[in-house]
C-alpha cells in the first residue's frame, strides 16, 4: 500500500500545531487531523492566558527548554504579526526550603537564569498586592516570565504549519491508529490514511491510542476582580506562584491584563484526581464548586474581591510523575507528546520541535530523557 503522507499528526492542540509546523518547516510531508478547530476549547489548551516561566521548578532541564520556547513563540509572533507572549517578570513566594523556593533556584543555578532573593519585607515593598507573606518566607523573580495566549498560539503555529506545506484536516476524528512493519494506518471518521509515521499529541485521548499511565481530569479555571479603589494589573500583579499564608497550599496566576478576563488565581494541583472521560466530561460550573479557590484568594490578597467574576473549566492530563511524555512509545513508528500535568503549555513550542527530532532522527537541542514515555516501562 502506497503512503498518502510522510507523517500525519494527531491532535492539533498546545504540542501537537508546533509538531507539524516544525515537521513541515523541515520539509516533511505532513497531515494534521484535528477533531475540533484549532484553538477549541475542548482540551487543555483554552483560557485565554498560560503562565511563561523559566526557573522552572518542575524540574531543572526544563530550562532550556522555556528558553527554546520563547525563542519559537517570537518566531511564531512574527510570522502571525500578533502579540502571543507578554513578558511581565514571576515572583515565586515560599519556605526556603519549599520545593517553589529552592526548586526555582535550583533551576536557575544550574543554568544561569538571573533570578533574585528578596525578603519579607522588600517583597512587600516592591509587591503590595503581596504583603500578606508568613515569618520566614521569602520570595524568588523570575526576570524572565511572562504570559502567553494559548488559543492564538495554536492558531498562529497551525497556520504556519499550513505555510509550510502541512495538510490541515479538522472536524475529523481518529479512530484508530495501527502501526506495522512498514507504516502506521491512521482510521478516522472519514476514511483510513496510510503514513511512515504518527505523531501522537491528542492531550486526554492519548491513552486511548497508546497503553501510557495518563490520567485525565477535570480543571477549573477562575478570575477575580480588585476591590473598588485597588489595582491588579499586570503592573503591579505579575506572575506568581505562592504559598497562600497559614495554610499549607499553593496558588498561581496573574493580575489582569487587556483583552482578557480579570485577575487569574487557581489552587495548585494537589491530587489525587478524578479521571474523567474527555468526551462527556462535565463542563457547567456548580454553585458552591468555586468556593476553595475564594477562600484562598481571601486569604491571600486583601486587593481582591473573594468572589469569582468568570469561571470555566479544561482537562488537564496527569503522569505519575507530572512530568510529560516526548519521544517513540510503544511502536518506534508511534512517536507521543503530551501529559501536560499541569505545566506543559509554555513549553509547546520547544516540545513540538523535541517531537520533530524524535521523527526525523535528528539530534535533539537537549536531552529529553527524562521526558522518554517509556520510563513507565
Amino acid at each position: 500500500m502506497g503512503l498518502d503522507a510522510q507523517v500525519a499528526v494527531v491532535g492539533l492542540g498546545a504540542i501537537g500545531s508546533s509538531a507539524a509546523w516544525q515537521l513541515a518547516a523541515r520539509g516533511a510531508d505532513v497531515v494534521g487531523f484535528e477533531q475540533h478547530e484549532p484553538g477549541h476549547d475542548r482540551g487543555g489548551s483554552h483560557g485565554v492566558t498560560r503562565l511563561f516561566r523559566v526557573a522552572c521548578l518542575e524540574h531543572p532541564t526544563l530550562v532550556p527548554i522555556a528558553r527554546r520556547a520563547r525563542t519559537l513563540w517570537r518566531e511564531l509572533e512574527e510570522a502571525s504579526g500578533q502579540d502571543l507572549l507578554h513578558a511581565t517578570g514571576g515572583l515565586m513566594i515560599g519556605e526556603p526550603g519549599s520545593r517553589i523556593v529552592a526548586g526555582t533556584l535550583l533551576a536557575a543555578r544550574t543554568h544561569g537564569v538571573p533570578v533574585e532573593e528578596i525578603d519579607r519585607g522588600e517583597i512587600a515593598r516592591r509587591f503590595p498586592a503581596h504583603a500578606r507573606v508568613d515569618d520566614g518566607q521569602v520570595g524568588v523573580w523570575d526576570p524572565e516570565a511572562g504570559v502567553l495566549r494559548p488559543e492564538a498560539a495554536i492558531r498562529a503555529a497551525v497556520d504556519a504549519a499550513r505555510v509550510a506545506g502541512a495538510r490541515v484536516v479538522t472536524g475529523t476524528r481518529v479512530v484508530a491508529i495501527e502501526p506495522d512493519d512498514d507504516g502506521v494506518t491512521v482510521r478516522t471518521s472519514d476514511g483510513v490514511t496510510r503514513v511512515a509515521q504518527v505523531v501522537l499529541t491528542a492531550g486526554p485521548w492519548i491513552d486511548r491510542f497508546v497503553p501510557l499511565p495518563l490520567v485525565p481530569h477535570r480543571q477549573l479555571l477562575t478570575w477575580f476582580r480588585a476591590r473598588p479603589g485597588e489595582r491588579a494589573d499586570l503592573d503591579v500583579l505579575p506572575v506568581f506562584v505562592r504559598r497562600v499564608p497559614g495554610r499549607d497550599t499553593w496558588v498561581w496566576g496573574h493580575g489582569a491584563m487587556p483583552g482578557a478576563f480579570d485577575v487569574k488565581v487557581g489552587p495548585e494541583f494537589d491530587g489525587p484526581v478524578e479521571r474523567v472521560d474527555p468526551d462527556a466530561v462535565d463542563r457547567t460550573i456548580h454553585p458552591g464548586e468555586t468556593a476553595l479557590v475564594e477562600d484562598l484568594v481571601a486569604a491571600t490578597f486583601p486587593a481582591l474581591a473573594p468572589t469569582v467574576t468568570a469561571a470555566t473549566t479544561c482537562l488537564m492530563t496527569h503522569t505519575p510523575d507530572q512530568q510529560f511524555t516526548v519521544g517513540p512509545t510503544h511502536h518506534p513508528r508511534v512517536v507521543v507528546g503530551g501529559g501536560c500535568s499541569g505545566h506543559s503549555f509554555k513549553h509547546a513550542s520547544a516540545l513540538g520541535e523535541l517531537v520533530a527530532q524524535h521523527v526525523l532522527g535528528e539530534p535533539r537541542f537537549v536531552d529529553d530523557g527524562f521526558l522518554d514515555p517509556r520510563r513507565f516501562g
